[in-house]
């Protein structure tokens, strides 16, 4: 069901917005999990705070944005190893997903992201009638 219900796309081939903050997009890495009632996508976003991220559905997408603020270090870099940048991504969401109660929670790091299943697309148990 995971498979049919929410597809990745590259964001290279993506149309996205223009961005007004010069940089690149780094894609952030999921996970994703399948109950009978939803799939819930769990993103890494280090360094993005909840305000700081738009989560929006549009004509079958759902599209991630998470802006990372720049941090000021006092000193001298000795080392950098942390990249920093902005997060992009964007997945193909199949119509058994109810867009309407999409919801999000972002904290430590993680982004969660809830994909109600519509009633019509969740499994039910059919009672069968003997004679």
């Amino acid at each position: 069901m995971a498979e049919t219900a929410l597809k990745t796309t590259n964001g290279a081939n993506t149309t996205r917005g223009e961005t007004t903050r010069s940089g690149f997009f780094f894609t952030p890495r999921v996970d994703i999990f399948e109950t009978e009632e939803e799939l819930t996508l769990y993103a890494d976003v280090p360094g993005v705070k909840a305000d700081d991220v738009e989560l929006r559905f549009e004509r079958g997408e759902l599209i991630l944005q998470g802006r990372v603020r720049d941090r000021q270090r006092p000193g001298q870099v000795l080392i950098q190893e942390y990249d920093e940048g902005d997060f992009y991504r964007v997945f193909q969401i199949h119509e058994s997903i109810d867009n309407t109660r999409i919801a999000a929670e972002c904290k430590n790091g993680e982004l969660i992201v809830h994909l109600p299943k519509s009633e019509a697309a969740k499994p039910r148990q059919v009672k069968v009638r003997g004679e």
